[in-house]
Formats: C-alpha cells, sequence, structure tokens
C-alpha cells in the first residue's frame, strides 16, 4: 500500500482539497468543505503537519486577527499518483524503434554512469565489504530496498524492488542502467547474477574487481 491508499478517507479528501487550492484553505473552508468540525479538521491538520505532507501557508489578512492557511508541501504533493512509467515506457520504446536497441542501451549506460559519477567514492584502501555495504546504501536510497546478504563467504547486494519493474519488462535494456550506475558508484566491475525480471526472487549483484 502506498501514497494516499495509507491514509483515511477524510485525510484523503483533506488533501485533495489542498491540491486544488495552491495559495492553501483556511481550518473554517475545510470546514465548509469536508462537512466536519473544526476541532476535528484541526486533529487531522496535524497528524498531516507531522508526516510533513501539510504545511503552513501565508495567513491571509482579514481586518481582524490574520487567519491561518494550509497547503501541500512537496511531501504531500508526493502522494498523489504520477504515471511516469507510462510515459519511459513510451520514450523509451519511441528511442529503441528510431535509434535501434544497441544505441538504446548505450544511452542507458551513460545515463547510468553520469549518474553514478555523482557518489562521493570510498578512498582505494576501503575493504572489499565496506564497497558492498556502501553500494547497498546507495542503492536502497533509490528505493531498491536492498541489503548485503552472503553468499558463501562472499557478500554480495541483494535488491528486493526492481523500481523499473513494469519498465524493463517491456524495455529489457534498461538493466543497464542499473549495473552502469553501481559500477560507476563502486569503482567496481558489477555482475548481474539473478534477476527479477527474468524469474529470480531478487536482483542479486556480485560485486568485482576495481576498475581500470
Amino acid at each position: 500500500m502506498s501514497g494516499l491508499a495509507r491514509l483515511g478517507s477524510t485525510q484523503q479528501r483533506l488533501l485533495r482539497q489542498l491540491l486544488m487550492a495552491p495559495q492553501g484553505r483556511s481550518v473554517e473552508e475545510l470546514c465548509e468543505c469536508l462537512r466536519i468540525s473544526h476541532n476535528a479538521v484541526r486533529q487531522h491538520l496535524s497528524a498531516l503537519l507531522a508526516r510533513d505532507y501539510v504545511e503552513r501557508g501565508q495567513a491571509r489578512a482579514t481586518g481582524g486577527r490574520p487567519q491561518a492557511r494550509y497547503r501541500l508541501s512537496e511531501g504531500g504533493r508526493a502522494l498523489f499518483p504520477r504515471n511516469y512509467g507510462l510515459l519511459s515506457t513510451a520514450l523509451l520504446a519511441k528511442l529503441r524503434e528510431q535509434y535501434g536497441p544497441a544505441a538504446l542501451e548505450e544511452m542507458l549506460q551513460d545515463l547510468g554512469r553520469t549518474l553514478g559519477g555523482h557518489e562521493v567514492p570510498l578512498p582505494p584502501e576501503a575493504s572489499h565489504d565496506e564497497v558492498v555495504q556502501r553500494l547497498a546504501g546507495q542503492l536502497d536510497a533509490l528505493g531498491y530496498e536492498a541489503v548485503v546478504a552472503r553468499h558463501g563467504q562472499e557478500p554480495q547486494v541483494e535488491a528486493f524492488n526492481c523500481v523499473f519493474h513494469a519498465l524493463a519488462r517491456s524495455v529489457p535494456q534498461v538493466c543497464k542502467f542499473d549495473l552502469a550506475y553501481m559500477e560507476a558508484a563502486s569503482g567496481r566491475r558489477i555482475h548481474h547474477m539473478e534477476c527479477i525480471i527474468r524469474g529470480g526472487h531478487v536482483c542479486r549483484f556480485r560485486v568485482g574487481d576495481a576498475k581500470c
């Protein structure tokens, strides 16, 4: 369960009201829109503020005491669905059609190398275990739900969430992005040992020798 579905129906309705009001809404306006009491609105706002889904906006002058207003935060906006997958699949399919699979693969590798190159590398004297641990943390921060798992005596990176799952099914070249990113971020050769798209239980990566 993700996004708005994690919240109760009243909080979902409240966030939708704020989505439709970029300048924010007051407690009184929310009471009228949602048809619930002032206390109920304030309780829901307090919960949403605590989770950084809502933020306080600029108060509006009313001739008396300024009227507090509330608006969606960036975190709140991120709860609403965005169909990036459809657009990404269509865009990559068009690139593959126009330039061919090999050119698309090279584009994705280049993008992975560029983004991976922005990561701060470990010093050359870092141990193999340290490199694997760092790489798992970097992937986890990107949403891969990655951990270090030992296979025999060797630590490897296992990712339980393929962030490109639907996309990679129709455009398998996307997996090349992952490998290029990890090689650039770690400075090591990466071997794709198991793949969710190809029927594996996880995406599993073995960290090899330093790249020359």
